[in-house]
């Protein structure tokens, strides 16, 4: 099915941040877009807005008619959904075109320089920075992020004429083996998802084949020192980059007075006084890496510093939400114990005087079990930890897996608190506090605004 054949889209899971990026995209290039989700959100909210019809109840008489050709519908799904679920049920019995999100995103990039960030963790940040140096450039691009750029209040940027698209390259059920970059960072491959992959062997053999998709006279951008054996075809050049070493790093690193400035060194030059719109240490390698993608495919030096310095940073990643001389806000989707320890430590760089609180939900029952001792080994580098129960997803509950797994393990002295995620308002107007960092990738975000009204000082 080509995109010319397509006229209805219909999307099982339309409240993913990628699900929804595709949404966007269909309804950028004409075509009718409903869907499904489970819950209401305010992406959903603004999806509908933005012209898409998505219901909430799982029933294939809701799906609406001009959905219902099979030669003229095609299908999304995401692999968090199961093929159990009725409506893609119905889908399967009337011999539509099903593709998973991943595979659709493989189609819409082809024939574009697809420039792809891949990685245990730092994806979203990196490719919305690599995102946003290409479009305030000359070159432009198209990109598909996983997360909602504050620059541009979208996870959509379309252009017409650029041949780039930036995407984001999910390991995830194999996600990203759909695609074919032209060049792509790798920014870790810290064991995850090994509820798919089994073994730490088989997640880093993903990561090898991922690296044999890079188009011809592409090039593959690797954080040093990774546990990768890249399986390139000829030709293909292969950079390295790293915060102090490697074709790319930084030098002459300045933090103070809540910036950071650097210089940028390259394969063949310096670039000098690279500012970081969102100055947390751990954004000296995410730009770094995101610079380097740019760089190679023709951004300047003049146009990489101006929009590093006007990144304003991505929604739950590193997110301030909360500054005042009293308390600070801040929310992090980081969700594996690796992400947790870097952001943990660019808090402590930032607020070295002060007590730093972490409220934490943990992501799956299977994440949980198997990292658990690592979790509680990052969150000890804490002063306080409150613990809420683990945020289910696409499973199912484990026996003898809760959040009491890590809760035990955390450092002897350490304040903890281990509670429903719905006490955790009343937790706050209990006892003043100075930093607290929201972290996983589950729905207690969606709290935030209800803190900020508990955490802001009254007059």
């Amino acid at each position: 099915m080509t995109l010319e054949d397509i006229k209805s889209v219909y999307f099982v899971g339309a409240g993913g941040i990628g699900m929804s990026a595709l949404i966007r995209f269909f309804l950028s290039k004409g075509k009718a877009v409903a869907g499904y989700d489970r819950t209401p959100s305010e992406l959903t909210a603004r999806l509908i807005e933005e012209g898409a019809e998505i219901h909430y109840e799982e029933d294939a008489a809701l799906i609406p008619d001009y959905c219902r050709d099979p030669q003229t519908t095609l299908v999304v799904y995401t692999a968090a959904i199961p093929l159990s679920h009725k409506e893609l049920t119905y889908f399967l019995q009337h011999g539509f075109e099903i593709q998973k999100r991943a595979q659709v995103l493989g189609t819409v990039t082809q024939g574009t320089k697809c420039l792809a960030v891949a990685g245990t963790h730092g994806k979203t940040t990196t490719s919305t920075m690599a995102a946003h140096i290409l479009y305030q450039s000359a070159l432009g691009c198209t990109a598909f992020l996983g997360g909602i750029s504050k620059n541009y209040e979208t996870n959509l940027l379309l252009s017409k004429d650029s041949p780039f698209t930036v995407v984001e390259a999910d390991e995830f059920d194999r996600s990203f083996h759909w695609l074919r970059p032209y060049m792509t960072v790798v920014t870790a491959t810290d064991p995850d998802h090994l509820d798919v992959y089994g073994t730490k062997e088989a997640y880093l053999e993903s990561f090898r084949h991922y690296t044999s998709l890079i188009q011809e006279s592409g090039a593959l951008i690797v954080h040093t020192g990774l546990e990768l054996k890249p399986d390139v075809k000829p030709g293909i050049r292969i950079y390295t980059y790293s915060r102090n070493e490697g074709d790319f790093h930084a030098a002459n690193i300045r933090i103070g007075g809540g910036e950071i400035f650097f210089d940028l060194i390259t394969p063949d030059g310096r670039i000098e006084d690279i500012q970081l719109g969102v100055p947390v240490s751990i954004n000296i390698e995410n730009g770094i890496a995101a610079m380097a993608l740019a760089y190679l495919n023709g951004a300047n030096a003049t146009e990489i510093r101006e929009a590093m310095r006007s990144f304003s940073g991505v929604d739950r990643r590193f997110d301030f939400r909360l500054k005042t001389k009293e308390v600070v806000l801040i929310s992090d989707y980081a969700h594996h114990p690796a992400e947790i320890e870097q952001s943990v430590r660019s808090i402590r760089e930032l607020y070295q005087d002060k007590k730093i609180t972490a409220i934490f939900q943990p992501h799956l029952y299977t994440r949980t079990r198997d990292f658990y001792p690592d979790f509680a080994k990052s969150l000890s580098l804490l002063d306080e930890v409150i613990l809420t129960n683990i945020y289910p997803a696409r499973e199912q509950p484990i026996l003898g897996v809760t959040s009491k797994l890590i809760y035990d393990n955390l450092r002897p002295g350490i304040e903890k608190t281990l509670c429903q995620k719905e006490e955790v308002l009343d937790l706050l107007k209990q006892k003043p506090r100075e930093v607290i960092i929201v972290l996983g990738a589950g729905d207690m975000d969606n709290y935030i605004p209800e803190m900020i009204e508990i955490l802001t000082p009254k007059n």
